[in-house]
């Protein structure tokens, strides 16, 4: 019996929508990164972008759990001398609040084109309304802890 390899013309994708409220960042990090993989069906490839498409709302809902909201920072450098920025978890989430999951989400994917691609199809939005409706998004309850 030979062993089955899913081609890319055979992936079937499906929409999920996630409501964020009240969630812990890095337990809905990893299952939307699962998700956007595809880790979670039989016929995943690690080769082959053959994951799901994830819409996320209410972002600015996120918790974090101990002291990480005041201390949590974010990094980047701009490869310029004196280019280093730092920015606070707050800061960010008052600003930027679908950047704090896209950037957890992205540090769960590989480091690659493959990556890349997977990470394009995550949409975030802070508020309550998408405009993915068209796609009949299915509702997806992450797992709760335990």
């Amino acid at each position: 019996m030979k062993t089955y390899s899913q081609k890319a013309s055979e992936v079937q994708r499906e929409w999920y929508v996630i409501d964020a409220t009240d969630q812990t960042l890095g337990r809905l990090s990893t299952q939307i990164a699962t998700l956007l993989r595809g880790k979670h069906k039989p016929t995943f490839s690690p080769n082959l972008d053959g994951g799901d498409f994830v819409v996320v709302i209410n972002a600015e809902r996120l918790r974090l759990t101990g002291r990480k909201p005041e201390q949590k920072m974010y990094y980047r450098h701009s490869n310029y001398p004196g280019g280093f920025k730092a920015v606070s978890y707050k800061r960010m989430m008052t600003t930027h609040p679908d950047r704090v999951l896209r950037f957890a989400v992205k540090g769960m994917l590989p480091k690659t084109r493959l990556g890349r691609q997977q990470l394009t199809k995550l949409k975030i939005y802070a508020g309550p309304r998408h405009p993915h409706a068209a796609q009949q998004p299915k509702v997806y309850e992450p797992r709760p802890r335990g």
